[in-house]
């Protein structure tokens, strides 16, 4: 059973294809510069190098036409032809409250997403139009879609509620959402799995750390608490993204300017690690710039390290406990010495980690000592799987 895994972005669409049986990846890809000059796609066949190609491309449903034209390529495809392709996956960032887990794609489901995308104007449109582009270019074939939202709408009210007035929930749909819902949920079970644990006896906080960044509190398999709220500059600070910020500063920062466009660029594109720094949005400009001295690095650098921590340390309470923590994504995964600095210190939970076991980078380890409280562990996260195994379930609940 073979299922293409689709993510579009404004101007580009990211893709795998992989055999269901035995989860083997067989293809993958990047299209970029959608609808601007100089687009291209990079297309890798499992056991081939890499093939990069200057393709004018117009619009999403140009390029996602090619991409299924390389997939049947006699040299560098996987698909005798398009009927071997089961069903696609697609990548939805925000399903609001209506959607509460993948489902499959109906003229229903369509409109409930073009409901959203006030949420989300920035992605949902790119999303619905990669979606669309498949729907017309393989008519008939199933298509499921993944919301990024979707595992954290097991949160109780507690959790999503802001202190606003109730109405901005009733009537503006004002409440906590969460991202990276399919990072968190694929590494919690995945975590467990490694264990050889039921998730259900299980209380685990995820730490999808990146560019973007969020933490999620994982009690039971379910998500009961995460950092990243109504949109994605909440919780801690993030490449370009501010992170927590007292509701004053915003109020302060649109009488200076006057300006909502302005004060939306600050704090999701000139914040972060680069606003503070001054030096890069990326961690590792940051820590050797700190290394070397620069004192707005270092303070860069405390200031992710200590928000990190406050939300293990939150979240522990919030659930009466943690059995697991679970660092993934692009500085979790790879980040040696930021590991160590937020779990130091941290005895008092029952943290203690094995130095030697952390040093690594991009693979599965338990880096926490044998007499531990706490398991510490590193999951690579696997969206496009994720999404993947969703799209199978849900295609075939549909037959």
């Amino acid at each position: 059973m073979k299922i293409l895994v689709l993510n579009c972005g404004s101007s580009s669409l990211k893709y795998q294809l992989i055999e269901m049986d035995g989860e083997k990846v067989l293809a993958k890809g990047l299209v970029e510069r959608i609808g601007i000059e100089g687009s291209r796609i990079k297309h890798t066949k499992t056991g081939m190098d890499a093939v990069t190609r200057e393709v004018p491309f117009p619009n999403h449903s140009a390029a996602i036409k090619y991409v299924l034209d390389i997939l049947v390529d006699p040299e560098l495809g996987v698909l005798k032809n398009l009927d071997e392709l089961y069903a696609t996956g697609h990548r939805i960032v925000h399903g609001g409250e209506k959607f509460t887990k993948s489902v499959l794609v109906t003229p229903e489901v369509v409109k409930g997403i073009e409901e959203v995308i006030p949420l989300a104007p920035l992605h949902n449109p790119a999303n619905l139009q990669g979606l669309k582009a498949v729907m017309d270019v393989l008519p008939g074939k199933p298509n499921v879609v993944v919301f990024d939202t979707a595992f954290h709408q097991t949160m109780p009210p507690k959790a999503f509620i802001y202190g606003t007035p109730y109405d901005c929930y009733e009537k503006d749909r004002v409440r906590r959402y969460g991202f990276h819902g399919t990072s968190h949920g694929y590494v919690a079970h995945r975590a467990a799995e490694i264990l050889g644990k039921d998730i259900k006896d299980l209380k685990i906080i995820t730490c999808h750390l990146g560019n973007g960044s969020s933490i999620t509190a994982v009690d039971g398999g379910k998500s009961v608490d995460t950092s990243m709220g109504y949109g994605t500059a909440e919780g801690v600070l993030m490449g370009t993204r501010s992170g927590n910020i007292d509701p004053s500063v915003m109020i302060y920062l649109m009488e200076r300017y006057g300006d909502a466009q302005k004060v939306s660029d600050i704090v999701h594109k000139q914040a972060g690690l680069l606003g503070v720094s001054g030096i890069s949005s990326d961690l590792r400009d940051v820590e050797e710039a700190a290394a070397n001295g620069n004192e707005r690095a270092k303070i860069a650098q405390d200031i992710l390290i200590t928000g990190v921590k406050k939300y293990i340390g939150s979240f522990a309470a919030e659930m009466g406990g943690v059995d697991v923590v679970v660092f993934t994504a692009g500085i979790g995964e790879n980040g040696i010495g930021f590991r160590k600095e937020v779990c130091e210190q941290m005895e008092f939970m029952g943290i203690k980690i094995d130095p030697e076991k952390n040093n690594c980078r991009g693979k599965e380890v338990i880096f926490s000592t044998p007499d531990s409280k706490v398991t510490v562990m590193v999951v690579p996260t696997d969206e496009e799987m994720a999404i993947a195994r969703d799209t199978k379930r849900c295609a075939e609940e549909a037959k």
